[in-house]
């Protein structure tokens, strides 16, 4: 424990002084007066302008040095460092409204066409400000939709070049740490996968297409085709309202997670009472579901979810905004990930060797690289630590912790940068399980997908229907199974919202009720689970006992 906690120590001051040492250099250089003479001879014989006034400009002339979210690997361990990094997600400092109007004029409006022309409503307030954009609410005009209520993304000025300048710096001062027992991970490795994720942040182009992609990819079921009931609200962007540095969208009524708990207390929710325990459980599943479909569906996923692009809307219905970073992951790797998940969903145990060593396998298939010296169980130790918070013991010994001596991260000499952010979406999602006080598995949630992905056959027999079609394909038949998921997603919305609508003690009663039936389903559940991996065990055993005695009577009988 001591030693934990004096690595967690040491790597907060490392990062810390790291983060300080790149702004003071920047702000030193800002203000570092020119040499005597050569600011005059660039600029020529000096002359007298009585009627020009000092220009005082509203913001800071650019964002802190930052990267535009919280650590891709490391866990958020909720200590002052994280703290005080969180308000970089959507609380810099905004430029100015007229600025941000001269933007939007420049690369939405033609000739002809004035401001109001398109808007006729622009909130000079932006709902967000993070380090390359900012986003404000706005109402289209007829021409443009109809009074619709829209968000409009927009870039700072110079931003790229600034940020991919930081970048730069980061992967300089991370290249010589590389081989530094002290740190948890290489994360020279992580800020290049960064950059390359980085260069096309800056492209509204390509993440309006990203958001009509993942859209697809979260409404339409992987294997049959079929329409299915997305979990969580993600927004569409306007057509013809899309340019490199504008972007209308959809716009979301509601906060960001990093703001949920404030916005609780204004409301008189308490933030650790029943009704957000119901809504952190109901955010968990749909960031599970969400992107389980997208990296083992399609591979294709929104790569930046931190709590400032998850969303808590009025009505409590989870979204995710900001796909400005994504990743396409190849066909092989996305295969392989879904034998990962089926091989530690199908595991009996947590230390049976041939499952230890099938996982550790098929981890080492994906590209990890582990240490000479490390121990023979510490590639599954990792593929567990990764997709299965619910594990209470790793195998070989080590720790759950990332930032212990004896975590399985430290055994790492190198990871598939193809990975990095998948790696980034697991955690974030087991960081919100470990908040919650959820023993949450990614891989046995993930497994059914996975099966799916690699049996597509199967999936076309259990929904009667053929196998790349739509049930309702064949014959034009409707089946009973979609009707059935019809109804059961237009009941969960209408009870939805009638459980908005009751008293707020009410409300937390019938909240505390459901949070109680949940807990006793995964007990139960997990009870399941337990038995059949006993009984699995045992089938094993009996059919070892019964290759010996057939063995035995051979030799007897020769």
């Amino acid at each position: 424990g001591e030693a934990g906690a004096a690595a967690e120590e040491a790597e907060t001051e490392a990062i810390e002084g790291i983060a300080a040492a790149i702004w003071r250099r920047r702000w030193l250089a800002a203000r570092r007066p020119p040499p005597r003479g050569a600011a005059q001879a660039r600029r020529g014989p000096r002359r007298h302008h009585p009627r020009r006034r000092p220009v005082l400009r509203r913001g800071p002339a650019r964002p802190p040095p930052v990267l535009p979210g919280p650590s891709p690997l490391v866990g958020d361990r909720g200590g002052a460092g994280t703290e005080a990094l969180s308000g970089f997600t959507d609380s810099l400092d905004p430029m100015p409204a007229e600025l941000a109007r001269a933007v939007v004029t420049k690369e939405l409006l033609n000739r002809d066409e004035c401001f109001e022309d398109v808007f006729v409503e622009f909130d000079e307030e932006p709902l967000g400000s993070a380090s390359v954009a900012q986003v404000h609410r706005a109402v289209l005009s007829e021409k443009y939709g109809g009074q619709r209520e829209v968000a409009v993304k927009i870039q700072r000025p110079s931003i790229e070049s600034k940020l991919l300048g930081d970048i730069a710096n980061l992967k300089a001062l991370a290249e010589p740490w590389r081989d530094v027992e002290a740190l948890p991970l290489d994360y020279y490795t992580v800020f290049v996968e960064l950059e390359k994720q980085l260069a096309d942040e800056f492209d509204f182009v390509a993440e309006a297409s990203a958001m009509d992609r993942i859209y697809q990819a979260v409404t339409t079921h992987p294997v049959t085709g079929r329409r299915v009931e997305p979990p969580l609200v993600l927004p569409r962007p306007v057509p013809g309202l899309v340019s490199r540095r504008v972007l209308v969208m959809d716009y979301l009524r509601g906060v960001p997670l990093s703001r949920a708990r404030e916005e609780m207390a204004k409301k008189g929710v308490d933030p650790d009472g029943p009704e957000a325990k119901l809504f952190g459980r109901r955010l968990l599943r749909a960031l599970t579901d969400v992107f389980g479909r997208c990296i083992l569906g399609t591979g294709f996923f929104h790569a930046d979810p931190h709590p400032g692009n998850i969303f808590v809307l009025e009505d409590g219905t989870p979204g995710l905004i900001d796909f400005g970073q994504v990743k396409q992951i190849s066909g092989r790797n996305r295969e392989t990930l879904a034998k990962v998940m089926i091989a530690l969903a199908d595991r009996n145990g947590d230390s049976d060797p041939s499952d230890l060593r099938k996982i550790g396998d098929l981890a080492l298939e994906l590209g990890v690289e582990l240490n000479d010296d490390a121990q023979d169980e510490a590639a599954a130790a990792v593929a567990m630590w990764l997709f299965d918070a619910s594990v209470e013991e790793l195998p070989g010994g080590y720790d759950k912790g990332e930032l212990s001596p004896n975590s399985p991260v430290k055994e790492l000499k190198s990871f598939p940068q193809d990975l990095v952010l998948v790696g980034r979406s697991s955690i974030l999602i087991k960081g919100l399980s470990s908040r919650l006080g959820i023993p949450w598995s990614l891989a046995k949630e993930w497994a059914p997908t996975a099966r799916e992905i690699l049996d597509p056959a199967s999936v076309g027999a259990a929904t009667g229907g053929v196998q790349g079609k739509a049930p309702n394909e064949d014959g034009n038949r409707v089946r009973f199974r979609e009707v059935l998921s019809t109804l059961k997603g237009w009941g969960a919305g209408r009870a939805s919202g009638f459980a908005t609508k009751l008293p707020p003690p009410l409300r937390s009663r019938v909240a505390a009720l459901v949070v109680r039936a949940q807990e006793r389903k995964a007990q139960k559940e997990d009870v399941e689970a337990s038995r059949s991996r006993r009984w699995t065990g045992w089938v094993g055993d009996i059919e070892d006992e019964e290759r010996s005695l057939c063995v035995s009577e051979l030799y007897c009988g020769w």
